[in-house]
């Protein structure tokens, strides 16, 4: 975590020229406080920031997002409770759901990411690790994904 955060801060002016937003998402209170104010605040100060959101998923499991959602709702006194409710309290609130998902090293699961939020991706399995996926590779994966016909469950 100490690297995590001196890394977000050290990146944060050029997020800040670049007009990006930083989304945290995952059990963030896990952390010690001294990290997770770090994060935090950097996160409330690119808030604002309107350009690309950049999403870092830490101490994040899909089914335990959704556990919380839901427990969350139930919190809120919600008896019957829509989609809409659902994605509203995700950590990804806010964020649209995802296009295309790259998944590297050739492995073949979802791994419990974006359970919810992936239902209409397209997923990308690249036989590369995650180290190795350069620019050459998110083109491949571009190009796949542009030849598709998305349906969106129809």
């Amino acid at each position: 975590m100490e690297l995590m955060s001196r890394g977000i801060t050290k990146y944060e002016p050029e997020m800040v020229r670049k007009n990006i937003r930083l989304k945290l998402m995952g059990d963030i209170d896990r952390f010690e406080d001294k990290y997770k104010s770090a994060l935090l605040g950097v996160e409330e100060r690119l808030s604002k920031n309107s350009g690309m959101t950049l999403c870092i998923c830490l101490s994040y499991g899909g089914r335990q997002e959704l556990v919380r959602a839901f427990n969350l709702l139930a919190q809120q006194g919600k008896t019957e409770i829509t989609a809409e409710d659902i994605s509203a309290n995700l950590y990804s609130a806010g964020v649209p759901d995802p296009d295309l998902v790259i998944r590297t090293s050739g492995e073949y699961r979802i791994s419990n990411f974006l359970l919810w939020q992936s239902a209409y991706s397209e997923y990308y399995f690249a036989d590369v690790f995650w180290p190795d996926f350069d620019r050459s590779e998110l083109e491949k994966a571009l190009d796949a994904y542009s030849k598709r016909e998305r349906r969106f469950g129809r």
